[in-house]
Parts: structure tokens; sequence; C-alpha cells
């Protein structure tokens, strides 16, 4: 089976609540929704439940601290172990990435409300954690003024110290540090610099 998430913010297949918390999926072509419904649950809605368990299993990869899912009657389809949820200072995070896409701030806007729903996954690294996911989420705590967000430690590859030494040469160790940028900028200028970097380019 090819699972394929939607990484757009306008589908007409989808709902947009769900479009903005990039819940999205075509399982085999047929489209698949997950809507998260609290902080470890969420719906699945598609045409055959079937694969449920396989489009919960590729959401999970992107939200490790959602453990249960329910069908539109509420039956649960899947469960997983419950996962320990930090809660960390924004000073605590060292970011892996640069900038902040503008349009993404915009889409978090609809479904964060309080610096308890942003959930991000981390890696411990000496007395601080790297983030590596959900930058767009902590900007947008930074641009809130608020002071903590809460997280789930998972591994990582050797990729990830690459990403942190170059955002440390431009001088970035907290999300405040990133730099809020338009879509296009942050395609063109993102996409360049994660291709320049696995392809072995020196990067400036």
């Amino acid at each position: 089976m090819e699972i394929q998430r939607i990484d757009t913010y306008e589908d007409s297949r989808f709902s947009q609540t769900v479009l903005h918390q990039h819940g999205c999926f075509l399982a085999d072509g047929k489209p698949y929704e997950v809507e998260v419904i609290s902080d470890h649950e969420a719906t699945i809605r598609g045409e055959n439940q079937m694969v449920y368990a396989a489009v919960a299993e590729e959401f999970r990869f992107y939200t490790p601290h959602i453990t249960r899912f329910y069908d539109r009657d509420g039956k649960i389809v899947k469960k997983y172990p419950p996962v320990q949820v930090l809660t960390l200072r924004l000073e605590q995070i060292q970011p892996s990435q640069f900038f902040v896409d503008a349009d993404k701030i915009e889409a978090v806007r609809s479904f964060i409300h309080t610096p308890q729903d942003i959930i991000i996954q981390v890696l411990p690294n000496k007395d601080r954690f790297i983030s590596l996911d959900g930058h767009t989420r902590l900007y947008y705590a930074v641009m809130k003024g608020w002071k903590y967000v809460r997280a789930v430690a998972v591994p990582s590859d050797d990729w990830t110290y690459k990403f942190v030494s170059e955002a440390q040469k431009r001088g970035i160790y907290v999300p405040n540090d990133m730099t809020l940028v338009s879509h296009a900028e942050y395609e063109e200028k993102w996409d360049r610099f994660c291709n320049d970097l696995f392809a072995g380019d020196r990067i400036e």
C-alpha cells in the first residue's frame, strides 16, 4: 500500500481543519483524514477501515504523542502505549531550522490556542533539547509570548547534528532566533539549503 501525506493547505478532497493540521493522506489514491481531537487522541475518516491502522502508523511518524485512534462512530481502531510528554521552556530548545513560513503560521493559528496545544518532537542533547519538528509552532509560541511548550523525546539520525551546526553558525540557538519569511522565500531558501546539504555541497 502506498500512503502519501498531503502537505498543502488547499485540496478540495479534504476538510480545511484537517488540512491545517497536516492530517490528510492518500492511501492507494483514496483520501483519508486524521483529525486531532485531544493531546493524545484522533479520529480517522475514509472509505476503507481496513487501512486505518496503516494510516494511523504513518500519522504517528509526525505525532507520536497521539496514541488512540477512533473511527467516525467513536470506536477505537488503533491504540498505542502512552508516551511521556515533557514541559520545556523555550530557551531549552535548540532549533534545527532557520526559517519559518508565514503561511504555516496562519495555519497553526486555527488550532493552536494555548501553550499546552503545542507538542513537538525533540532529541535530548546534553542539558538542552533539539527540536526535530514543529518549528512553526515554536515560533508561534514566541509571537504569543508563551514561555513553554510540550514535547516528546524521540531518537534521530546524525543529520540532525549537521542541521544544528548550520543553525548555530547563523546565530540560531533558541526559537526566537529563527526568521519569519514569506512562503515563496521559505521554499526558495530552505529547499535550496536542504538540497545542497544532502548533495554534499559546501554551505555558505
